[in-house]
């Protein structure tokens, strides 16, 4: 155990994730037998179609009983993916003529133009699902039960690497000794979107794999810096932008004085994991990149910096903040309360640390000028900046309480709306 990590011992962040881990899961079992919302939601302008009783009677991969509570929104996907792969005959799927999605929906000739709605989520989350459904065959449950079960793992095992990892982080930052490591994993944990670590969800392995890689680098451990930057990328197209951490911190390394000064050997293998994201982006782009663009434009209304579509979806936001219904007022201003926080958060750490504050707000930026004011609770998860100023602020008992109590709550609320299908980001 490294040093910096010896100062938050590896067992108390176990023992902690395991206690988050088995209360999330009970909260999540328990909590919907005392009580139900009335449908529909109404957080945005289009969730109320999607949360009707029988909004979801279509999707056979969101039907099943077993940890069902775990199962929403995009978790369909990455199941058909772990079980059927990308062209899934009972997805749905658009035609690459067609300005909104078609709900093409079984096996029923689906014309060889058609793209389903699938190809716009990235292999390695499913991936994982799939191989670590092979060994859980065993347990003889249906397919799709299995396939959950797998993505619960694999995320749950992913939140426990980007425990250890920002606990790494934050203690070789600061004052080790003042407890900032385990205080960081601790509010990593109780951030309000920090339960889709336990769903079917990509935002575990997304974080075990980015937070890993920034830590590795920090070690100067680069060739596995760089395997899980590429991983990260295959998980998520924001693991590109660890390009920028990485080459910050090989700069701050003396990487390119060490170039001039003939060091090549070394710097070859460091500039290698540098470019990692880089290259597994543009490989992704390579094989999957049209079929993911038609569906992220023509059927999500996603897309790289399309200011414009997010300038008026931001005003729309606000509007609702200002004046809109109870349910989308309660929502978005969590949403702002969490990219407020998020910025603040990030130029406070931005003297300290740049690679990694720059790093969280470049990969904010591209949330916010994706078309979407949504589920920017959940994208700014992959700030590491979020985590590791709270963590040093947390040294006053007070504001320790006080930021988990009310993250707590805030935790809570969303993971039950998600229990039931509403929209949680």
């Amino acid at each position: 155990m490294s040093h910096s990590l010896a100062r938050a011992p590896l067992r108390w962040i176990v023992l902690l994730w395991l206690g988050w881990a088995a209360i999330l899961l009970g909260f999540q079992a328990m909590a919907p037998g005392r009580f139900a919302p009335q449908r529909p939601d109404h957080a945005t302008a289009w969730s109320a179609d999607e949360t009707r009783a029988d909004s979801h009677k279509a999707q056979p991969y969101v039907l099943d009983p077993f940890l069902n509570a775990q199962v929403a929104w995009d978790s369909e996907y990455y199941i058909s993916i772990a079980l059927h792969g990308y062209d899934d005959p009972r997805m749905r799927a658009i035609a690459p003529d067609s300005d909104l999605g078609a709900e093409i929906v079984g096996p029923v000739g689906r014309h060889p133009g058609w793209t389903p709605v699938s190809y716009a989520f990235f292999p390695a989350y499913p991936l994982a699902m799939r191989a670590l459904g092979w060994p859980l065959k065993a347990l003889g449950l249906t397919p799709v039960a299995t396939a959950t079960l797998a993505g619960v793992i694999v995320s749950l095992a992913g939140a426990l690497a980007a425990m250890i990892a920002i606990a790494d982080l934050a203690a070789g930052a600061g004052d080790a000794e003042r407890g900032d490591g385990l205080r960081a994993a601790a509010y990593l944990l109780v951030w309000p979107a920090s339960f889709f670590m336990a769903q079917v969800y990509t935002e575990g392995l997304f974080l075990g794999l980015s937070l890993g890689a920034l830590a590795l680098a920090r070690r100067d451990r680069w060739i596995w810096a760089g395997v899980l930057a590429a991983l990260a990328t295959f998980t998520r197209s924001t693991g590109a932008v660890l390009v920028l951490p990485l080459g910050w911190m090989w700069l701050q390394a003396g990487g390119l004085r060490q170039l001039r000064a003939g060091g090549w050997g070394r710097e070859v293998v460091r500039l290698v994991a540098v470019a990692a994201p880089v290259v597994a982006y543009l490989a992704w782009r390579a094989v999957f990149g049209a079929r993911f663009d038609l569906i992220e434009t023509r059927h999500f209304g996603r897309g790289l910096l399309w200011l414009s579509l997010s300038l008026e979806s931001w005003r729309e936001a606000f509007g609702l903040v200002a004046g809109g219904d109870a349910q989308a007022r309660a929502y978005y201003l969590v949403e702002v309360w969490a990219v407020a926080t998020a910025v603040v958060a990030s130029l406070l750490l931005i003297r300290r640390d740049p690679a990694l504050a720059l790093y969280g707000l470049a990969i904010l930026g591209v949330a916010l000028t994706s078309g979407a004011a949504q589920g920017m609770h959940r994208y700014v998860l992959s700030m590491p900046a979020l985590f590791l100023v709270p963590a040093r602020l947390g040294r006053q008992p007070v504001f320790d309480r006080l930021w988990t109590f009310g993250n707590t709550l805030a935790l809570a609320v969303f993971c039950l709306a998600f229990s039931y299908d509403f929209w949680a980001g």
